[in-house]
């Protein structure tokens, strides 16, 4: 391979190793915090300024770096995370290793490598000493991984602004591309009954348990795979002991949605669930953390562009729809989106996690041509 390649993976791979061997758990802002000194010094020299905002509520801190031309309209954001699901020492179970077309290690496929290929891809076009049309601006933010509560607002601020979102997030399934994602919801109920000795006065307990299990079903039963809901009650809690009839009770749902009409309905039913039994309530409190991500007439416009250009690469790119959330959701709406630019690879968030050193060059080949031909 010619060493004037500017996308050679080799040089590539190394940087991503940089970026992969500081761990960065969401949950430990000191150390997202080292990763985001690596990452604002890459632009030092480049024709960029670099914002830092410093992280709040324990997390970490966010970047925003601009390209010193085209701020003056609305351009290009590039979003990216940081932070990774991994605990602080999984590098030892996980190390960077390479083992043919796959490259291991924490976080590298969810997401140092896409967020990587897009650092790199702009010193591309910096490099290139003329400037495209459009300016452009990256965000790495410190804690998508849980549902980016500290820059969802720097999130959408810089999005309106925008004319174009690329998001770097992982590929999926071979290398698609991702043009819709659901929505997401959390929720937590509080159920409270009446104790009692369960052995000599049952009749005067009312048992929180017993009405969680009826919660549960009502919950369950709002699933609709064919609609492509997906309502999973994933962590509950209550009661004290086994000869205490339970006074308290508490569960933690996951609410999965396609459209925004479905989101607004089933939110809806979920916040207002009823208790069926007599002397125990049953509170529920919690939102619609992203909203979905629907396929707009913009986002399909500026994925038919991505598409044209990647037949010119020379690899077919392709679209999907996936039940995963990300930053893109808070942008979709009022912006044309494409997400899914980031490495192709597998095994996000497990023991395995992976990316394939064969998508390094045609992934960074789009983005840098995205940089240059949007309009």
């Amino acid at each position: 391979m010619t060493t004037n390649n500017p996308f050679d993976p080799a040089p590539i791979l190394e940087g991503i190793r940089r970026w992969v061997e500081i761990e960065t758990p969401t949950e430990a802002p000191e150390q997202v915090n080292k990763l985001a000194d690596l990452v604002a010094e890459g632009y030092r020299g480049l024709p960029a300024t670099v914002e830092r905002i410093a992280g709040h509520f324990g997390c970490g801190d966010h970047l925003v770096a601009r390209s010193s031309w085209g701020q003056d309209a609305p351009g290009i954001l590039v979003l990216s995370h940081l932070d990774t699901v991994h605990p602080m020492g999984f590098i030892e179970r996980l190390p960077f290793r390479i083992d043919g077309d796959s490259v291991f290690g924490p976080g590298i496929y969810d997401m140092k490598g896409g967020a990587y290929l897009a650092y790199h891809a702009f010193r591309q076009v910096c490099a290139d000493g003329a400037p495209p049309s459009l300016g452009i601006t990256q965000l790495y933010v410190s804690d998508e991984e849980i549902g980016s509560p500290t820059s969802r607002a720097l999130i959408e601020a810089e999005g309106r602004k925008a004319k174009y979102v690329l998001v770097t997030e992982p590929a999926r399934d071979g290398g698609k591309i991702v043009t819709g994602r659901k929505g997401v919801g959390r929720f937590e109920v509080f159920i409270k009954g009446v104790p009692s000795h369960a052995g000599t006065r049952p009749e005067d307990g009312r048992s929180a348990i017993r009405e969680l299990g009826n919660v549960i079903q009502t919950l369950e039963a709002m699933n609709d795979l064919a609609r492509g809901i997906t309502v999973n009650v994933g962590v509950v809690r209550g009661g004290t002991r086994p000869n205490v009839i339970a006074e308290e009770a508490y569960a933690e749902v996951d609410l999965r949605v396609p459209t925004i009409s479905d989101a607004d309905e089933l939110a809806s039913k979920i916040l207002n669930l009823k208790s069926r039994t007599e002397g125990v309530s049953v509170k529920v409190i919690g939102e619609l953390n992203r909203p979905p991500y629907e396929k707009s007439n913009a986002g399909a416009a500026l994925y038919e562009h991505a598409r044209t250009i990647a037949a010119e690469i020379g690899f077919d790119l392709v679209d999907t729809s996936t039940g995963g959330g990300s930053d893109g959701n808070f942008t979709a709406p009022h912006t044309a989106t494409l997400d899914g630019l980031g490495v192709d690879g597998q095994g996000a968030h497990t023991h395995y996690e992976q990316m394939y050193i064969s998508s390094i060059e045609p992934r960074a080949r789009l983005l840098y041509r995205l940089y240059q031909t949007l309009r």
